[in-house]
């Protein structure tokens, strides 16, 4: 019998931002802490971010910059989203992320209904944020799609039902977005825990076995890169 992971691979590619540019036109972007670039930068907000990324896209003729999925990450410090002091800091990235400094279109990744939609609205958070389930052969899942417009929320309900390539949002703009430079947060979670409208897409070390089990490589169903 397949498992989900194996379906998942066989699955045709998924576009889930700005349909119209080529897979091409993506360049892989680390903003881990072994990037010993971002050290010299002193990249601190938003738009220390935006004008980094544009930079780094305009260098390599890209458009979209990809990446993240289990990557270690210092940019999480300033929010207190990951960090108190009954918890271990959380600074390993669980989902993928598309960097577009641009308001782009966001798509379904897979014929599926709303699962639970919310305004994560804490400084570092998601912002506007869409969970969709999603079923194939025996198997549940999700998909989540963070950092979005406000205006991405509005006339949407739980249990609405969105086809594979639908349109369900626009990215969003901090601050609404979290207060990042603007890129999707895309996220595969098997079990969503009984949460709705959130769902953890950043981990700490101790926690790292379980959501490599319950959040797959985003690629699986995007394939952007073989």
């Amino acid at each position: 019998m397949k498992n989900l992971l194996e379906i998942l691979r066989q699955t045709e590619s998924a576009k889930v931002i700005s349909n119209d540019i080529s897979y091409a036109d993506y360049v892989a972007l680390d903003l881990s802490v072994t990037n010993e670039i971002l050290v010299t930068q002193k990249l601190a907000t938003a738009k220390d971010y935006e004008e980094y990324i544009q930079d780094y896209l305009n260098r390599n003729k890209a458009k979209i910059a990809f990446g993240g999925y289990i990557e270690h990450r210092n940019l999480y410090q300033r929010s207190t989203v990951f960090k108190n002091d009954n918890t271990d800091e959380r600074n390993i990235h669980i989902g993928l992320d598309l960097w577009i400094n641009d308001s782009a279109p966001i798509y379904a990744a897979l014929e599926g209904k709303i699962h639970s939609l919310q305004n994560n609205d804490a400084l570092g958070d998601y912002g506007p944020t869409i969970i969709l389930e999603h079923k194939i052969e025996d198997f549940t899942f999700h998909t989540l799609y963070g950092h979005l417009s406000l205006d991405s929320l509005i006339g949407k309900k739980e249990g609405d039902f969105v086809e594979k390539g639908e349109q369900i949002a626009t990215l969003g703009l901090p601050p609404i977005n979290g207060d990042y430079a603007p890129h999707l947060h895309f996220q595969i979670i098997i079990d969503m825990e009984n949460k709705k409208g959130d769902y953890p897409g950043v981990c700490s070390s101790k926690t790292l076995p379980f959501y490599l089990q319950n959040c797959p490589d985003p690629n699986l169903l995007l394939k952007i890169k073989s």
